[in-house]
């Protein structure tokens, strides 16, 4: 049996996995850092969505930090997993993850903490039903 890898893993569940075109660049050849935002509120939103058994929206992104470049071509997948829940709110962590397009090795490029609140049909807050959901 092989002993497990010292090299730093993503946690959480695989919510959404793309590669990254040229058209999400700037002017440098890179990933909009904009385009990461939006792909992992999609990732959080669907875990927060499944969690909630219903419609959530977005309050709050905190503790965001880009840590390096995404190149065209990348495969970047977004990992999530709930840090908190309250009584309509979630806590969900997003870490995204990259493997450039000729190279195996993954590497974390930026992770954030995404909260939601469960909303009903009309757009008010609702209760998170009870027992939440495993992830």
């Amino acid at each position: 049996m092989k002993p497990q890898s010292d090299k730093p893993q993503p946690r959480g569940e695989l919510a959404l996995q793309l590669v990254t075109m040229a058209a999400d660049t700037n002017a440098n050849g890179d990933i909009y850092g904009g385009w990461l935002v939006k792909q992992m509120d999609l990732a959080a939103s669907t875990t927060a969505g499944r969690i909630a058994q219903g419609r959530t929206a977005t309050v709050a992104i905190d503790k965001m930090e880009f840590l390096s470049p995404v190149r065209v071509g990348a495969q970047v997948a977004f990992h999530t997993y709930l840090e908190d829940i309250g009584r309509s709110s979630m806590k969900i962590n997003v870490e995204v993850w990259t493997r450039d397009q000729f190279d195996q090795s993954a590497r974390k490029v930026t992770e954030a903490l995404f909260v939601f609140v469960a909303i009903d049909e009309k757009g008010r807050i609702r209760e998170v039903p009870r027992p939440a959901q495993k992830l």
